[in-house]
């Protein structure tokens, strides 16, 4: 009997002690999905969130995988600072722009192409907090940025907007005529 209390006191401790290592992991957030334009600069943003507090041995590593399913490719790299990329398709691309107080590990990639699309991945480890989740940005790179529904609306207000002015301008400008027409028959009138 002494056994089976003792086992299961056991297996009731390392439960709490799994639910706590989960609750300690690193929670990474980003956008799931961003839309740019050819040749424009895009910020992917990256933030965390950490039951430990910031520590030197913070690491950052974001890997992007192309859509065609080929090899991760390594875009950026911290470690107490920031390390560009050596070689690749994004040497002299990627700028870091993050704030390691603020929990923020975002990156700026410079002068899209369509080759860019794919996913970016950012995965953080704060020591002793090294496992958790790993954030993913899914990154299209377009010609020209699509007329959406708030670009119609927007023409629809603007476009409505102005008619409403062109209608109140003519009907000060009848008014006054009118006004004018009048007076012209009054003035005349009175001469008479």
């Amino acid at each position: 009997m002494r056994g089976r209390t003792w086992l299961g006191a056991a297996l009731v401790l390392g439960a709490q002690l799994r639910a706590l290592w989960l609750a300690a992991a690193v929670e990474v957030h980003t956008a799931k999905e961003v839309v740019a334009v050819n040749g424009t600069n895009q910020r992917l943003k990256c933030t965390f969130s950490s039951s430990s507090p910031v520590s030197q041995q913070l690491s950052v590593s974001w890997n992007f995988q192309p859509e065609d399913l080929t090899a991760h490719e390594p875009v950026f790299y911290y470690l107490k600072e920031p390390y560009e990329p050596p070689v690749g398709r994004f040497k002299d691309r990627v700028t870091w722009d993050g704030n390691i107080e603020r929990n923020d590990v975002s990156i700026i990639i410079w002068n899209l192409k369509p080759s860019d699309n794919g996913t970016f991945t950012c995965q953080v480890t704060n020591w002793p907090d090294v496992y958790g989740t790993i954030g993913e940005v899914r990154l299209r790179v377009v010609q020209k940025v699509s007329f959406s529904e708030i670009h119609f609306l927007a023409v629809a207000i603007g476009s409505a907007s102005v008619l409403m002015i062109i209608v109140v301008t003519a009907v000060i400008i009848c008014r006054q005529r009118r006004r004018k027409a009048r007076d012209r028959r009054l003035g005349a009138a009175d001469t008479e």
